[in-house]
């Protein structure tokens, strides 16, 4: 058996709340696994009335149930992992350029990675073409693959907060820690932002995070 790849051609979802044309900031928001952009961007509603939120779809979808009423959606998996990321990467920068056009030229970018989202948000910073101001990591754990100086090449200007709910039975306290350890041994500016509550998107949490 030989395994071949081969490059095609393929639409990617998103969903936008706000308007490029009035924002001040804008937010890139990847959402976790086993979800679906659209009801993720449902928790921003509200934030501001100066903000573009944009929410892009992972590439894969799935039935969540085993009834295959519900689907969501991932952004990897272990298999193939490789030209998954690429193809994130490369699909996440396209996004950028083509909401830039849009945008006011003096409007500021950030980035939130929500759970599984997290590694999804740090593995185009290193690999991707486009530089933001504010980085938002909630409820996730940096990926394996990012090395001290990668860090300091790319995350160098940005302002990382790491947003951890006391509740969060899926990544304890001890992953934000050693995330925060590795951010600032790269002399990056982090901080660690904590609030009552579990592995979700909390609305107060989330306006001060969005709005620095």
């Amino acid at each position: 058996m030989e395994q071949r790849f081969i490059r095609v051609t393929r639409t990617a979802r998103y969903h936008v709340l706000g308007d490029a044309q009035k924002a001040k900031r804008i937010w890139i928001v990847l959402h976790g696994y086993g979800q679906l952009a659209r009801y993720f961007l449902n928790k921003f509603e509200g934030l501001g009335t100066d903000l573009l939120i944009v929410a892009p779809e992972g590439l894969s979808r799935f039935y969540t149930d085993v009834s295959h009423q519900r689907v969501g959606a991932t952004w990897m998996t272990r298999e193939d992992r490789d030209h998954e990321i690429v193809d994130h990467v490369e699909y996440l920068d396209t996004l950028v350029a083509e909401i830039q056009k849009e945008a006011l030229p003096d409007a500021t970018w950030g980035v939130l990675g929500f759970s599984q989202g997290v590694a999804t948000a740090c593995r185009w910073l290193m690999r991707g073409n486009t530089k933001v101001d504010n980085v938002v990591l909630w409820g996730g754990q940096l990926p394996p693959d990012m090395d001290r100086a990668r860090i300091m090449e790319r995350f160098t200007g940005m302002h990382v907060q790491l947003v951890h709910g006391t509740d969060d039975k899926l990544v304890p306290a001890t992953v934000t820690d050693l995330s925060l350890q590795t951010l600032k041994a790269a002399g990056v500016r982090a901080t660690v932002v904590k609030y009552e509550g579990g592995h979700d998107l909390e609305p107060v949490t989330l306006a001060r995070c969005l709005n620095p």
